[in-house]
């Protein structure tokens, strides 16, 4: 009886070839110094971790109150601007003018006291150059004559109204003494031989300006004028070699 026939599993040659044993032991791959896998920490992976943003701080009441304020102190001087520059463009305003047309000296003595006694007369002229503007003077003006800053007399403006490109022609009387005034006498004498006198003469004036049918607010006009006079005799007519005038208008 004949032998069966044996079949043997034949491998294919395709199919991949996976080997069953390591080609280099673990052990062999170690160096003297150990493994080298051993030596270095694991690898780990770093996550940036994101911040929550705080929350937006909203405008406090005061912030907003403040912020109003600034801004309608802007828009009202803006106004105020515009209407100064309509109320400047259709007035067209200009500073009175003023002059020291005369001086005239009643008294200048001394006293038993050995204090300066003076009286002056003094002739201004008052000249409104605006067509549309008039000038209410009030009361409360102070007028002062003073020789090297020593005041000599004073005395004020009557209250009156200056009407439109008007001129107005004012004599103000004007008295003072002053103390221990030996010395200041005979330096005004001194003067008076060379026939050249420096005198000052300041102006204060509240006025009110009236610009068709309405007045406005009390203003300051200031002038001070510089003069030199060939004398100071008394009861005669002093002659005003030279008269400069400056004006300043102060709310």
């Amino acid at each position: 009886m004949a032998d069966p026939q044996r079949i043997h599993p034949v491998r294919d040659p395709e199919a991949p070839h996976t080997p069953t044993v390591p080609l280099v032991s673990s052990g062999a791959s170690r160096s003297e110094n150990g493994d080298p896998a051993g030596q270095y920490p694991p690898f780990q992976r770093t996550i940036p971790v994101k911040h929550s943003k705080p929350p937006k701080k909203k405008r406090s009441c005061l912030c907003r109150c403040f912020c109003w304020t600034i801004s309608l102190l802007l828009l009202l001087i803006v106004i105020i601007a515009i209407v100064v520059g309509i109320l400047f463009l259709v007035f067209r305003p200009k500073l009175p003018k003023y002059s020291i047309d005369g001086l005239r000296i009643t008294q200048l003595s001394l006293t038993n006291n050995n204090s300066l006694s003076a009286a002056f007369d003094v002739n201004i002229t008052a000249r409104n150059p605006n067509e549309k503007i008039g000038i209410y003077y009030e009361g409360g003006s102070r007028i002062t004559v003073l020789y090297t800053e020593t005041q000599l007399c004073q005395g004020s403006l009557p209250k009156f109204y200056q009407g439109h490109e008007n001129t107005t022609v004012l004599t103000v009387e004007l008295t003072g003494e002053t103390e221990n005034a030996t010395g200041l006498l005979t330096e005004l004498e001194a003067e008076q031989q060379t026939g050249s006198v420096p005198l000052t003469l300041k102006v204060r004036q509240p006025v009110r300006i009236k610009l068709g049918k309405l007045k406005l607010m009390k203003m300051n006009f200031r002038a001070t004028c510089s003069l030199v006079v060939d004398s100071l005799s008394a009861n005669n007519e002093i002659g005003i070699r030279s008269s400069s005038c400056k004006f300043k208008l102060r709310l």
